[in-house]
C-alpha cells in the first residue's frame, strides 16, 4: 500500500478532496484499492450531457457552425456506446432517462446565457498550479469553461433546484481549486465563477449561479483541506462517515462488509 500512498501525495485534484473529506473508506476503496464500478444512470446521465456540452463550447472556440441536429446525432451516438452504457442498470428507465437528458440540453442550448458567437478563452483546459511555496504537492484539475476576461463555468446535472447558498459552500474546495488554477495558467485573477446548473426534472430547467472570485479565506480552507488529506493518507485514516449519501454510493455493500482492515485486492497489488 505504501507505494500508492506515495504516489496520491505527488498530486492533489478536486475530485479527491471532495471524496476524501466526504467518506475517507470511500476514498479508499476509489483510488487505493481501485474497485471499479459501473456508473449509475445518474452518473451515466451527467456524462452523456458534459461531453455535448464540451463539443459546443470547442464549437465556439473554433467559429464552427453546428445544428441542433448535429447535436442530437451527436447525443444519441454518445448515449449508444457500448463501451459506457453496457453494465449500466437502468431498471426499464433507459428510454425516459435518454428523453429527459436530451430535453436537457435542448432547454440550454435554448436558455443560456452565453451567447452563440462568443468564443470562449478555453474549453476543457487541462491545468497543474505548483503549491510547493506552501509545502504541499502540484494541484491538477480540469476546467469545463473559461469565458471572456477569466470567467470560470463549470456545469453540473441535478435531480434538485439548487440553492445559491447551499450550492456555493458544497462546491467551495472545487472553485477554490480553479481559481488557483486559472492564476497559476495565466498570472491573472478570475473575475468569478458560474454554476450552469441543468436540472433534470420533468420540465427541464436551467440555473445558473453567478459567483464571485476566490477569496483569501476560501483559499486557506483548501489548503487546510489540503494539510487534512496528506496527513490523512500518511496516517491510512480511511474510515466510514455514514450519513444520508450512503445508501446512493457504488461501494455501500464493501462498505458494509468492511472489519475494520482496509486490503489491497491481489492484482491492484501485482499493479503497483
Amino acid at each position: 500500500m505504501k507505494a500508492i500512498i506515495e504516489e496520491l501525495k505527488k498530486t492533489v485534484s478536486a475530485s479527491r478532496l471532495n471524496c476524501f473529506h466526504q467518506c475517507r473508506l470511500k476514498f479508499f476503496f476509489r483510488y487505493v484499492a481501485e474497485i471499479q464500478k459501473a456508473k449509475t444512470p445518474a452518473l451515466f446521465v451527467g456524462s452523456a450531457v458534459h461531453s455535448v456540452l464540451q463539443i459546443w463550447n470547442l464549437a465556439r472556440w473554433r467559429g464552427e457552425e453546428r445544428t441542433p441536429e448535429f447535436f442530437q446525432e451527436l447525443f444519441s451516438t454518445l448515449w449508444s456506446n457500448p463501451e459506457t452504457n453496457a453494465d449500466i442498470n437502468w431498471k426499464d428507465e433507459e428510454d425516459e432517462q435518454k428523453q429527459t437528458a436530451w430535453a436537457m440540453l435542448e432547454t440550454y442550448f435554448a436558455e443560456t446565457t452565453i451567447p452563440k458567437d462568443e468564443k470562449p478563452q478555453g474549453v476543457e483546459v487541462m491545468v497543474e498550479a505548483d503549491l510547493v511555496q506552501h509545502g504541499f504537492p502540484k494541484l491538477v484539475g480540469i476546467i469545463d469553461l473559461v469565458r471572456p476576461g477569466g470567467r470560470i463555468v463549470d456545469f453540473k446535472t441535478t435531480a434538485k433546484t439548487p440553492n445559491a447558498s447551499n450550492a456555493a459552500h458544497q462546491n467551495g474546495l472545487q472553485l477554490a481549486c480553479y481559481g488557483l488554477l486559472y492564476r497559476e495558467a495565466t498570472g491573472e485573477k478570475e473575475t468569478g465563477f458560474e454554476l450552469h446548473h441543468l436540472v433534470k426534472l420533468k420540465t427541464p430547467k436551467i440555473v445558473i449561479l453567478p459567483l464571485g472570485a476566490v477569496t483569501q479565506s476560501q483559499e486557506t480552507r483548501l489548503y487546510r483541506a489540503i494539510e487534512s488529506y496528506l496527513d490523512g493518507l500518511d496516517r491510512r485514516d480511511f474510515v466510514p462517515s455514514p450519513g444520508m449519501t450512503c445508501l446512493s454510493c457504488e461501494y455501500f455493500g464493501e462498505c458494509q462488509a468492511w472489519n475494520g482492515q482496509c486490503v489491497i485486492p491481489e492484482e491492484r497489488k501485482v499493479a503497483a
